[in-house]
């Protein structure tokens, strides 16, 4: 089942089990695949689209708890970080920091980077192979380690 009818059939499941915060989020994700539809030209999109759809959907939502913290707005960081757990379900399983690193020194290795200079080739090295599972910010953080030893 892809991802797009997986989506439905949770909206739906949602709709009969009168689970709003499920279903406002569930719709909010359909929302955004349709918008992106239409805005490639009412192209279908694949699974590999959906999810990077997503994973910025929780990027977003994880910049708005960072603030959220900051301010002290207990109520809405409980809801956000809700609508987070709601939308790691239809991402592929998320690398944890040690495969990251492991990552991380295989690219610094292969690339034969030393300095902060050659940032941008492990960067351009590790994304395709993280993407959808592993936070962009989390592997920058990583990889500016590596090179600062």
């Amino acid at each position: 089942m892809s991802i797009k009818e997986q989506l439905t059939a949770d909206m739906k499941a949602a709709m009969k089990a009168h689970d709003k915060a499920k279903l406002s989020v569930v719709r909010m994700a359909r929302g955004a695949v349709r918008q992106a539809e239409i805005d490639g030209g009412h192209k279908e999109l694949g699974d590999e689209d959906i999810i990077a759809i997503l994973s910025k959907e929780v990027k977003m939502r994880r910049d708005s708890l960072e603030e959220f913290k900051k301010g002290g707005r207990e109520d809405l960081i409980a809801q956000t970080q809700g609508e987070i757990d709601i939308l790691m379900t239809y991402l592929p399983q998320q690398l944890s920091e040690e495969e990251i690193k492991a990552l991380v020194d295989e690219a610094v290795a292969k690339t034969g980077a030393s300095s902060m200079k050659d940032m941008g080739k492990i960067m351009g090295m590790l994304m395709p192979k993280v993407k959808g599972r592993a936070d962009g910010k989390t592997v920058n953080t990583l990889v500016r380690a590596a090179l600062n030893k």
